[in-house]
């Protein structure tokens, strides 16, 4: 919130401790957003595009999210995320995810 900007592949990556209906929503934010909605296997289950700044709109990912990543409006589609997509981070146990990462630590 109050960002007035956010460096182009930068983002923010919010991580809930259960799979659980989730709603975003604008208020106090300067910029647009793409919101990209996870599951517990780190695949893509909905993506918001160019969210509107000041909106007061809840914006619904889902029923079973793990995570929210959120990046500069417009991304999403230049990077071509849809639904589907896959994403690697540790936040997506191994056991669950659809391409774990890899422990560097070994």
């Amino acid at each position: 919130m109050f960002r007035e900007s956010m460096p182009r592949y930068n983002g923010m990556l919010f991580v809930y401790p259960n799979p659980q209906p989730v709603s975003f929503w604008m208020k106090n934010t300067l910029i647009p957003l793409d919101m990209i909605f996870l599951d517990q296997q780190g695949k893509v289950v909905r993506v918001h595009e160019n969210a509107v700044p000041h909106d007061r709109t809840s914006i619904f990912g889902g029923t079973e999210v793990l995570a929210v990543l959120e990046i500069n409006g417009g991304l999403t589609r230049r990077l071509g995320l849809v639904p589907g997509a896959e994403m690697r981070h540790p936040a997506f146990a191994a056991s669950k995810a659809v391409w774990p990462c890899e422990d560097s630590t070994n």
